[in-house]
């Protein structure tokens, strides 16, 4: 990049520099974008399939989830880490629905790209593309149909959608139930779920039907002394977040001793306030007790004495999970501790899980905080369990927040299309063209579900949208037999969120990206950014579909 003065060139950016300029820059970012678009399109839908990616220690992920797909994958193009984000805000947003927006926006893009060759300029798709994406909120609103906190049917529909696809699909009845139980558990009185309050815990060994549901809090501990009770039954449960042990004085001092009958005074004194500590502890009527901070050896002896099960060190985060299970309050001091601080559970226990001790707290009242096991024959199964769990308590908490749900398999985005598709004769100018070309890109949807089902995409198209023309607003892909089927039969739903969220994010960052006309890549240490210009850094293309 220079200028001419005098004859003599000036160089305004550093040697070494890259710059791509018009449309060489959107068309390698458009590229690129397809390419993480095609990277996760194959695993859309329950016949999707699933990625093996392998870092550079060897360890594997298997996973057909498309944020941890993309999170894992070492992608070096700018224009592509943007759909890595379009994934992550989907992901924190919603819990599911990341491959969708992905799809999406390459979509839109590849859109784009027949629109630019016929001279339409990047800044009027980009308000065309807006002008639909506000359409299609509306659309979605008046699909969606309501769903109440008691119907407990429906949660489970959206759990098991969530989850199919992903390798829980053998037993995913049994987790899906567990996933609605634990929500409606830890719904707040305003309605709102927050699902850091469900706790799950992933154990190799078994099979996965052998995963399970407590009504309480599971700690990945064991007591702390062999002669406490391995359970409790009817247990009284105090919450400490201090050590019951002796503090060292603030001010250095020091003690002369000058005979052993003073060192024993000294030691006696010691043994007497730890045993008041306890006995402090005792004289509330715990007889459990967890503490996020140490115990000394010797208060240890006289919990154990007491027959008090104890666990130390414990999380932060549990203790707050506990407190929500329990109805108990945490205590930051020993000597305030009272008989109304103590939490309740009907049964705490040591029981061992898959070779490794763990303490159970359960039967609890009404726990606003529970836990789930998740058992598989590998480590793989159970990660990828753990992924299925998440986005089926998100999905499902979102579901409870909202309350509003749409069909799946393909049937919002065809009736989005249909819909687009009347509203342009309603826009003049260029613009139309635009949501034209947005209405097809929402199509990207039932055609990539029927393309993984090893079906025919243009004849499944043609059949959905003639269910759609006839007003089957709810017509979906049948995975099986290739048909259009009212998906809220079949029990194919997902939030509305999920959809409205996708589309929002893809139409963003589409629209981002066609607005970018000049790439300017400083330099940087060797090998400079991965090829800037041409494709993704050592990933051309279309290479690895």
């Amino acid at each position: 990049m220079a200028g001419q003065f005098g004859g003599t060139p000036i160089y305004i950016l550093r040697e070494g520099s890259q710059r791509t300029a018009g449309r060489d820059a959107l068309r390698s970012n458009i590229m690129a974008a397809k390419a993480v678009a095609g990277a996760v399109r194959t695993t859309l839908g329950p016949k999707g399939m699933d990625k093996m990616l392998v870092d550079t220690l060897g360890d594997v992920v298997i996973t057909n989830d498309g944020v941890t797909i993309l999170k894992e994958m070492d992608i070096e193009h700018p224009a592509a880490k943007m759909m890595v984000e379009i994934a992550k805000t989907q992901d924190q947003e919603v819990g599911d629905g990341t491959t969708t927006a992905v799809v999406l926006a390459g979509e839109l893009l590849k859109q784009a790209e027949g629109l630019l060759e016929q001279e339409i300029h990047p800044t009027v798709i980009a308000a065309g593309y807006r002008a639909a994406a506000d359409k299609s909120m509306e659309i979605l609103k008046a699909l969606a149909v309501d769903v109440s906190t008691k119907d407990e049917d429906l949660l489970r529909k959206i759990a098991i959608t969530a989850m199919t696809g992903k390798g829980s699909q053998a037993a995913r009845e049994e987790l899906a139930d567990m996933a609605v139980k634990a929500v409606r558990a830890v719904v707040d009185e305003d309605g709102t779920v927050d699902t850091d309050n469900i706790t799950v815990e992933k154990k190799v060994g078994g099979g996965i039907t052998d995963s399970l549901l407590v009504s309480g809090v599971v700690i990945d501990k064991d007591r702390l002394h062999p002669s406490m009770p391995k359970s409790v039954t009817d247990a009284r449960i105090a919450l400490l977040n201090a050590a019951v042990e002796i503090e060292k004085t603030e001010v250095d001092a020091k003690i002369q001793i000058t005979s052993p009958d003073q060192l024993q005074a000294f030691l006696d004194q010691e043994e007497k306030m730890l045993k008041d500590m306890v006995d402090k502890i005792v004289a509330t009527g715990a007889n459990v007790l967890f503490v996020q901070k140490g115990i000394d050896d010797l208060a240890q002896h006289f919990l154990a004495k007491a027959g008090i099960y104890t666990l130390r060190r414990v999380k932060k985060s549990d203790m707050e999970k506990l407190a929500r299970a329990t109805g108990g309050r945490v205590v930051t001091s020993i000597h305030e501790i009272s008989k109304d601080d103590l939490g309740k559970a009907g049964l705490v226990e040591e029981r061992k899980v898959s070779d490794e001790k763990m303490t159970f707290v359960q039967q609890c009242d009404n726990p606003k905080s529970v836990s789930i096991i998740l058992r598989g024959g590998t480590e793989h199964v159970v990660d990828e369990l753990d992924r299925a769990m998440e986005d089926a308590l998100r999905v499902v908490g979102v579901a409870l927040e909202d309350k509003m749900l749409v069909a799946g398999g393909g049937a919002p985005e065809v009736e989005l299309a249909l819909r687009l598709r009347a509203y342009t004769s309603t826009v003049g100018g260029r613009e139309q063209l635009a949501i034209e070309s947005f209405a097809d890109a929402m199509e990207i949807i039932p055609k990539t579900l029927a393309e993984n089902a090893g079906l025919d995409q243009i004849d499944t198209l043609v059949a959905l949208r003639s269910a759609h023309e006839k007003g089957m607003k709810g017509a979906g892909l049948d995975m099986d037999t290739g048909e259009a089927v009212e998906m809220l039969k079949l029990g194919v739903v997902e939030p509305l969120r999920v959809k409205t969220q996708a589309i929002k994010s893809a139409t963003e960052v589409a629209v981002m990206i066609l607005r970018i006309d000049d790439v300017i890549a400083s330099k940087s240490g060797p090998g400079g950014m991965g090829g800037m210009p041409g494709g993704m850094g050592g990933m051309g293309g279309e290479d690895f579909e």
